[in-house]
């Protein structure tokens, strides 16, 4: 083996005359079953026969070309090469008589360092809930109780309105934007961008009229909005003994507004978990410097793509119709797919770094359990899946992508989290006591470990 440039390595291996003698005689049995001879049925006439018929030279053609991969697998093997492409082969020797000798140069996957992984910071939403928003969340879950009472007053946001509202475009009615007695909350900003500046100030009894660009439209239309009422929500008092007559659970409002508190910053912390993989990895991919070799890039396409078409199967879409409902072609669905595949290549680069700084191991129990875990998903027996990787070759890659998992796992428990302002935030309130990411999104990047599971992908 002899180390190239540009992350590329020669493979010369030899094959001994003897060894691939055995090649030739089952291309001699590969050719016997196409040949057709007087006296015996297909794949039944004996090597020497056919040899004397069409001599040795298209056995030893077809023996070199259904060979050669074997062997070239067993130099990556033995060498441990981790190939990133197919490789370029050429024949040096023994197309005619001798050992076969031939050269493979060999694309693999570069190693990368990243500096400054330990000391990773990462800026996501402060899970607090101020008391500002603690009044706010209360007020709306005290909506549904309150009583729309009339202001005597002109509009002003968060006033309840009855109009009459009409849309003409060119003479004809709009869909759904003449309406009689619809009450509005001034303030929501609907119907146009202007709609609530048109509203406030008004009294009822006002007919107002004005020209503006619907919601979800591109051209103007013609507005008439009779104010019929004007209202306002009042909420009752907040109270112990309100809380206990209406909030079926809770005695007092202190316990209730604690609740709510509860409630708010959980499905704050639920919305940082789910960015929480995506702000780390963009973070780790910052610190890659190299560009990431594109027969890599175009490999994440691809597995992409195939994804996509797949999912689309799955649902009855035709792919080609979406493309051209979308307005694309092939060639800008891939030029878009490209940066978010640069980042999966870089990321998975990363991680494997992270991996061997941190001399992270995958145990035999490991692996066991990963068996375990695609045979519940496949419905299939842990064997199965044992074997179908084993026969594709691809323990090693998938060895790897639990080191990859293993290695964000551990980024996650140690990158120092903080919110817009640079506050420290709690990494243990943030990632929970049972926290389960997803960690597809960077340690499942270089087209989709799992494939090799079904039995005709190699």
């Amino acid at each position: 083996m002899e180390t190239l440039e540009g992350n590329k390595i020669k493979l010369y291996v030899e094959i001994d005359e003897s060894e691939f003698a055995g090649d030739i005689d089952r291309a001699f049995e590969a050719i016997a079953k196409e040949v057709k001879l007087p006296g015996f049925r297909n794949g039944k006439a004996p090597r020497k026969l056919l040899e004397s018929r069409i001599g040795l030279a298209p056995a030893r053609a077809q023996a070199l070309r259904d060979a050669i991969p074997s062997y070239l697998m067993r130099g990556v093997r033995e060498h441990d090469i981790d190939l990133v492409a197919t490789p370029s082969v050429e024949v040096t020797g023994g197309e005619e008589d001798g050992p076969v000798e031939f050269e493979a140069e060999c694309e693999v996957r570069p190693v990368v360092t990243v500096p400054g992984y330990a000391g990773l910071r990462i800026e996501v939403d402060n899970p607090s809930v101020s008391d500002e928003d603690l009044d706010e969340a209360v007020r709306a879950q005290m909506k549904g109780h309150g009583t729309l009472v009339d202001t005597g007053a002109p509009v002003a946001d968060g006033d309840f309105v009855t109009i009459d509202l009409s849309a003409m475009r060119d003479g004809e009615e709009l869909p759904g934007l003449n309406i009689e007695e619809w009450s509005y909350e001034v303030g929501q900003g609907w119907v146009t961008d202007d709609f609530d500046e048109q509203l406030r100030g008004s009294e009822p009894g006002a007919e107002l009229t004005f020209s503006s660009v619907p919601k979800g439209t591109e051209d103007p239309a013609d507005f008439t909005v009779k104010l019929a009422a004007v209202k306002r929500l009042e909420l009752p008092e907040l109270t112990d003994d309100w809380v206990a007559d209406n909030i079926g659970e809770f005695e007092a409002v202190a316990e209730w507004r604690e609740s709510i508190r509860d409630q708010q910053q959980e499905s704050r912390l639920n919305a940082i978990r789910q960015g929480l993989v995506g702000h780390l990895t963009d973070a780790l991919v910052e610190l890659v410097e190299i560009e990431p070799p594109e027969s890599m890039v175009s490999a994440e396409v691809q597995g992409r793509l195939r994804n996509m078409v797949q999912q689309f199967q799955a649902q009855g879409i035709d792919f080609s119709a979406w493309l051209s409902a979308t307005g694309q072609s092939p060639d800008d669905l891939v030029e878009n797919m490209k940066g978010q595949a640069e980042t999966a290549v870089k990321a998975d680069l990363a991680l494997r770094a992270v991996a061997v700084a941190e001399d992270i191991e995958v145990g035999g129990d490991e692996l066991d359990a990963e068996y375990h875990r695609m045979a519940m998903q496949y419905q299939q027996s842990p064997d199965e899946i044992r074997k179908t990787y084993e026969r594709n070759d691809a323990v090693d890659e998938l060895i790897s992508t639990i080191k990859k998992s293993k290695a964000l796992d551990w980024l996650l428990h140690n990158v120092e989290m903080v919110d817009a302002d640079g506050t420290v935030l709690d990494r243990d309130l943030i990632l929970g006591h049972d926290h389960d990411h997803d960690h597809d999104e960077a340690s499942g990047v270089a087209d989709g470990e799992d494939d090799s599971v079904n039995e005709g992908d190699e």
